[in-house]
């Protein structure tokens, strides 16, 4: 760490303790303007953070620990494509999936937009047989359902968005049903084979490695139940089978035909990655115009970001507050709380995107961090939260700070119309649910009417720092901002953490270590024991514990 960096550091730690004895309800009873001050517009999103335990004075500091990290020339490294992924010796270009035709991008002194445009046409060709019920599986029928093998970033974001943008389902000859398998056991996959008509069903397999296991054994299970379902049918693999990956021989060599193939790179990270082919099972549901309004929206904040100042910069702005919440605050525990039950899977894709990022202890000089890094991230549909842990939040012993989502605006869809007086009355009940819940979080008792003549067990000390994201309705767009917010939110505060976001060495000697387990399970002899509970545990698995 440099003096100046420690100087800032410094600086921020003597600002905490001029306001720590400044409650929320103390803040919000003192300043009217508070929230006019303290929120920021996007387009159709809005970021309210006036509910965080800080001021204009504690921005300010940020911005200048941001200066000391050289914010300004790491973003500008990140869009020109340098190997920021420096263990890897790879850039991190995920951005660049999003750029429009007609932006060059040059890398290597390769076109790279030339490159995506190339795969989001191929996309665009398969989509629109399958929709148009052009693609017939090996004995002639329509296609009527597709499973996504994958794992990891291969299954958590087309599984979120797929999932979170329904409502926007593309106009088919026949219904579509889309699945999700991802699990090594084998479970979600013995189910959907008990439903499903192997005539009926494509499976796209998703492995930017084409190596991992849990999706290559899912991949073998699939195989083996169409050919034992099929018999000998000529084409078999050809007509169930596409495949999405960086590793165009390994896909060949299993069986995928080129032309069923669709390409990702090196210099796309498995967790950023539905913005390429690997969102093949989005554009699927919402059609590929429905995917391009969703990579159309991340460019927009890709834009904003790199040339917002910082005070207006919105995911410079969420980083900055996690920052100071995690390493001045000492605040460890991040609640991602969406008040839309079609975003259900974000808080599971947002402990990816931001845990397996940014849960580093080494810097990127090889030394140890000095601060806390990535908070722990969980959460879950917020009208279910409240039934689960919220008492924690109001009442319990620890410090969290979370992250309310909810759009401002549902059900106005052709869908909805006929129930829409009862859902719109649903959805108000709903925002009203988020909004008291953030209030009461934020100022405890003095969210109350008389908290004094309240027993101590009834009484909420509040002061519990939230941030709102309001979006103005959850459409392809505006999905694909909120998730590029939260990736550059990720990489700012990897900045001033001195880590590398965009490597995951932490998974793989686990995987390692697995395959060695394996044989042992599968009866190999070996030279060397392990420790004495997986000795134990193997002895009770394999019938032989006394």
């Amino acid at each position: 760490m440099t003096a100046v960096n420690e100087t800032q550091w410094a600086a921020l730690e003597q600002h905490r303790q001029q306001i720590q004895g400044q409650h929320l309800a103390r803040l919000f009873a003192a300043d009217p303007e508070r929230f006019k001050r303290l929120h920021r517009r996007l387009g159709p999103l809005l970021l309210d953070f006036s509910k965080q335990r800080l001021n204009e004075d504690t921005l300010q500091h940020l911005f200048a620990l941001a200066e000391a990290y050289d914010l300004r020339g790491w973003i500008d490294r990140l869009f020109a494509g340098e190997p920021v992924n420096h263990t890897e010796g790879r850039p991190a270009m995920h951005w660049a999936l999003r750029l429009p035709t007609g932006k060059t991008c040059l890398v290597d002194g390769k076109d790279v937009t030339a490159l995506v445009q190339a795969q989001l046409e191929r996309m665009d060709v398969l989509v629109s047989k399958i929709h148009a019920g052009q693609w017939r599986g090996a004995t002639g029928e329509v296609i009527t359902d597709v499973v996504n093998i994958g794992v990891g970033g291969s299954d958590l974001g087309p599984l979120m968005v797929s999932e979170a943008l329904a409502d926007f389902a593309a106009d088919t000859a026949a219904p579509l049903r889309m699945h999700f398998a991802s699990t090594m056991d084998g479970s979600q996959l013995a189910q959907l084979l008990r439903t499903l008509d192997p005539h009926a069903t494509l499976f796209v397999i998703s492995s930017k490695s084409f190596t991992t296991v849990d999706t290559l054994s899912n991949a073998a299970t699939a195989r083996q139940w169409l050919e034992r379902s099929l018999g000998d049918c000529a084409g078999l693999l050809d007509c169930h089978f596409l495949g999405v990956s960086s590793a165009a021989g390994k896909m060949t060599e299993w069986g995928i035909a080129p032309d069923n193939q669709l390409q990702i790179w090196d210099w796309v990270g498995g967790r950023y990655s539905f913005w390429s082919a690997i969102g093949l099972p989005i554009a699927l549901t919402v059609g590929m115009q429905g995917f391009r309004d969703l990579l159309a929206g991340a460019h927009a904040v890709d834009e904003h970001f790199r040339e917002a100042e910082w005070a207006q910069n919105v995911p410079v702005l969420m980083a900055l507050i996690g920052v100071w919440n995690v390493n001045v605050l000492d605040i460890n525990a991040l609640a991602v709380l969406p008040y839309d039950g079609r975003l259900k899977q974000l808080p599971l894709y947002l402990e990816q995107l931001e845990m397996e990022s940014n849960g580093k202890s080494v810097r990127r000089d090889g030394t140890p961090v000095e601060h806390s890094t990535c908070p722990i991230i969980w959460g879950d549909v917020g009208p279910n939260a409240q039934h689960a842990f919220y008492q924690l939040l109001h009442q319990g012993t620890e410090a969290v700070a979370c992250d309310f989502i909810m759009p401002a605006r549902r059900y106005r869809e052709q869908a909805h119309s006929v129930a829409a007086r009862e859902l719109l009355a649903q959805h108000e009940l709903a925002l009203a649910n988020c909004l008291a819940q953030s209030r009461l979080l934020a100022l405890g008792d003095g969210a109350l009417d008389d908290p004094e003549a309240l027993p101590a067990y009834q009484r909420y000390r509040g002061n519990q720092p939230s941030s709102t994201l309001l979006l103005d309705e959850l459409t392809p767009y505006t999905l694909g901002m909120l998730i590029a917010l939260y990736e550059h939110k990720v990489f700012v505060q990897s900045v001033l953490w001195d880590i590398n976001p965009f490597d995951q060495w932490g998974v793989e000697m686990g995987k390692r270590i697995a395959v060695q387990t394996l044989e042992r399970l599968r009866g190999a002899a070996v030279t060397e024991r392990s420790d004495a509970s997986t000795e134990g545990l193997l002895a009770f698995i394999q019938g032989n514990h006394k």
